[in-house]
């Protein structure tokens, strides 16, 4: 069976955007970019909530053809290949996008590589998706889905980073459903990063 996996990060206070809803206010740094890529390295399938859909949809096309507008490859131009790789993958793998109001005049220039799932069939369609061959099955951002799905019993395995930044506000990264039972596979940082990755999987889910 294929693996779902969520790759997020929240601040140290347990938020996943900060007031405003404004993620930015998350330190999203080169060891959060790498750790990201290399997700996507293991799988073929990205399975996202409408607005995370949305917000990759209109940033990563232009940045696999010229990483030059991304702003963290303006700061760092030794990122650049990194962030090329990165779009690149997101225009050729396979997208899930689980939204009510979503319509196929809405996904491109992604048309040939998404599709739309209405929310009653979410469950349903995630299941048979983990039964089917491949690699795994990733989850950026998308916080309503990935919890619904977690508290549902079908997230393998979480990848939270733990941002170096108190924001005193906003969405908590957890919502009010009972989480299944977790255990700590392991941790990692960066010297360059205030950062702190947290490897959880589902107890049952394997070793």
């Amino acid at each position: 069976m294929r693996k779902l996996i969520v790759s997020n990060i929240m601040s140290l206070d347990g938020y996943f955007e900060g007031p405003g809803r404004n993620v930015m206010a998350l330190p999203m740094d080169g060891f959060f970019d790498e750790h990201n890529l290399e997700r996507q390295r293991g799988a073929d399938t990205l399975l996202l909530g409408a607005t995370t859909y949305m917000g990759l949809k209109g940033y990563w096309p232009a940045v696999a053809e010229n990483p030059g507008v991304s702003p963290a490859v303006a700061n760092n131009p030794g990122v650049a290949d990194l962030h090329r790789e990165t779009g690149r993958r997101n225009n050729e793998m396979r997208k899930v996008v689980v939204s009510d109001s979503l319509t196929e005049e809405d996904t491109a220039p992604w048309t040939d590589t998404t599709t739309i799932v209405r929310r009653a069939d979410a469950h349903k369609v995630v299941a048979e998706l983990k039964e089917r061959p491949g690699k795994d099955i990733l989850m950026f951002g998308s916080r309503t889905l990935w919890n619904d799905l977690l508290v549902a019993g079908l997230v393998d395995e979480l990848h939270l980073m733990v941002g170096a930044a108190v924001l005193g506000g906003g969405t908590s990264a957890f919502g009010a459903g009972q989480v299944p039972p977790l255990r700590l596979m392991s941790t990692r940082r960066q010297d360059e990063s205030d950062n702190v990755l947290l490897h959880y999987k589902m107890v049952g889910r394997g070793a």
